[in-house]
């Protein structure tokens, strides 16, 4: 394939921009001008030459000419999502609401949208992305009376998780389902109203007066597990959003037991292809459990056929999320002082598991949000690095999103992996500044601090979709940018701490070799390079150079996986 304007992006330092890539099979054979690739052998490295010769002994060269303005990158990976509840969520979409009114309003359409739920009131309805600080009312919870208000809504067993995922808002028939329920939950909480009567809701922390369950507390409600057919549902609607974005790689962000062994079976050979593995999936597993669970699950690398199933981490959650006021912060809250956020586990579990899991040969990689939660884990890993490669171990920090100035140098001194989502920052920076103060706030979101700090390589870059969005190109915006997509922040239209906004080089390097590097996979995807499985996305327009508002304009013309078109065509 060749460009007319050197437009294919290899995010190789030596080579940043070639004319033409050469694919046989399964890889990349050569990169370079069209006069290398067809030329003389004296004017190509002997290495890549002999790929190349490789190829023209197979078949004859096949030139396609892309379009003026149209790209190739390499293919774009999410480093931190969970796949599952992408699919689920698609079912009813709660994103954007404006009040409660409006989150009744979706239920019942819904509801009225399909017969068997209509007629049977058992069925449990189940649905994910409100979020109270965007409904009037100052950011105050919802209760489980809310949903009795609609009459088609009253008693439906009805569980709707928080945008953050981090909370859980259920309906009076759950609540009577959980009876009794406890006082307390260690590494969670009951919200409860001044009667005491729960509210309905769960999430990492909460005022005493409004009677809710947090996180830990969102173990009691009785949700029914997803089937086999709910699994393959969402599972088919997420690899399907995936591929018509340009993912060629996603990290799973807390792959259950479960989900590892429906991707086992429906992923093992069968004849030349995988089954269902449509793209690359790293997976981080994932037990909610204090004793150490590592040797529960079993180690898959290049997993199947092509090599597209990888479990060689573990994931776990240090504290909760910004938004609940869950994240472990080492003072208190700027908008509330009588919080300060908790830890999920004591320090001394975490460290406990953190050692087991690196003695085990696990990568090990820990949710921190909160200051507190990023310096105690960054405590945890430096003693171990003492005594581990961190190249051979890769820890790394998830969403790595607020640091004391000190910690945001220690972890790019430490070479501990910072994985990042860009749109958290853009969807947080309406309410961030009021939680945190205008001092802690400047170790917050610090891209560009992590990423030139860091001493290992770039910053890993995800969505953590379905918080956020699947298309990796509303991260980059993001990176770059530090806007909302209606080209807003807080502080005007120049963005939100635009010091901290990435170049466009460091984002597209996140979103592919960094995302690699931070799943042990640089040496074979990541970037356009010859011997290099080819994975690459052609756009129809230059997001390296157009303008940011024509970022979200973008779109995805195909997406190529193992040299073979996965979605689109030329």
């Amino acid at each position: 394939m060749c460009t007319p304007d050197k437009s294919i992006y290899t995010v190789e330092e030596a080579n940043p921009t070639v004319n033409c890539l050469v694919v046989d099979g399964a890889h990349f054979v050569a990169v370079g001008d069209l006069d290398d690739i067809q030329g003389p052998a004296h004017r190509l490295l002997s290495p890549v030459y002999r790929l190349l010769e490789i190829a023209r002994l197979r078949r004859p060269l096949r030139i396609h000419h892309l379009k003026s303005g149209q790209i190739i990158v390499p293919g774009f990976a999410d480093a931190h999502a969970h796949i599952l509840e992408y699919g689920f969520k698609q079912n009813l979409v709660l994103d954007g609401s404006q009040s409660i009114e409006e989150v009744r309003s979706r239920i019942r359409q819904y509801i009225l949208e399909r017969p068997e739920v209509l007629s049977d009131t058992s069925i449990f309805i189940s649905g994910m992305g409100w979020d109270q600080t965007k409904w009037p009312g100052g950011g105050v919870f919802p209760t489980a009376d809310d949903l009795e208000e609609d009459s088609l809504l009253k008693d439906r067993p009805i569980v709707l998780r928080r945008v953050d995922g981090h909370a859980m808002w259920t309906s009076p028939k759950v609540l009577k389902m959980m009876n009794p329920i406890p006082e307390t939950v260690e590494g969670g909480e009951i919200i409860r109203d001044s009667s005491g009567k729960p509210t309905g809701k769960f999430r990492f922390i909460i005022t005493s007066s409004l009677s809710v369950f947090l996180d830990n507390a969102m173990e009691l409600i009785p949700e029914p597990p997803w089937t086999e057919t709910q699994m393959m549902e969402y599972y088919k609607t997420t690899m399907d959003h995936a591929l018509a974005v340009g993912l060629t790689s996603i990290h799973d962000a807390f792959a259950t037991p479960e989900f590892i062994a429906f991707l086992e079976r429906h992923g093992r050979r069968t004849g030349t292809t995988a089954k269902y593995l449509f793209l690359r999936l790293y997976l981080m597993g994932g037990i909610k459990d204090d004793v150490y669970w590592g040797s529960r699950l079993t180690k898959r690398i290049n997993y199947g056929v092509d090599g597209r199933l990888t479990l060689r981490s573990v994931k776990l959650v240090a504290d909760g999320a910004l938004g609940s006021w869950g994240a472990a912060l080492l003072s208190p809250y700027s908008d509330d002082s009588s919080k300060t956020g908790f830890l999920l586990q004591s320090e001394e579990v975490l460290a406990a598991l953190i050692n087991r899991f690196f003695e085990d040969e696990w990568q090990t990689n820990v949710h921190c949000i909160g200051d507190r939660a990023n310096h105690v884990v960054l405590d945890i890993f430096e003693e171990l690095l003492q005594n581990y490669s961190v190249t051979e171990t890769r820890p790394r920090i998830e969403h790595s999103q607020i640091f004391t100035l000190d910690d945001l140098q220690r972890i790019g001194k430490l070479g501990v992996i910072p994985s990042v989502q860009p749109t958290h920052a853009t969807s947080d920076m309406w309410y961030a500044e009021s939680r945190l103060g205008p001092d802690r706030i400047r170790g917050a979101y610090a891209y560009r601090t992590l990423s030139e700090t860091s001493k290992k390589g770039p910053i890993a870059i995800g969505s953590d979709f379905p918080i956020e969005g699947i298309n990796p190109l509303l991260g980059f915006y993001a990176s770059v940018s530090r806007l909302s997509q209606e080209g807003t922040s807080p502080q005007g239209p120049g963005g939100w701490y635009p010091d901290e906004a990435l170049t466009r080089e460091q984002a597209l390097r996140g979103m592919t070799l960094g995302a690699s590097y931070a799943s042990f996979s640089e040496d074979t995807v990541g970037s356009i390079y010859p011997g290099k499985r080819a994975d690459f996305v052609i756009l129809d327009q230059n997001i390296m150079s157009i303008s940011l508002r024509n970022i979200l304009e973008t779109r995805v013309l195909a997406t190529v996986i193992d040299g073979k078109f996965a979605y689109g065509d030329l």
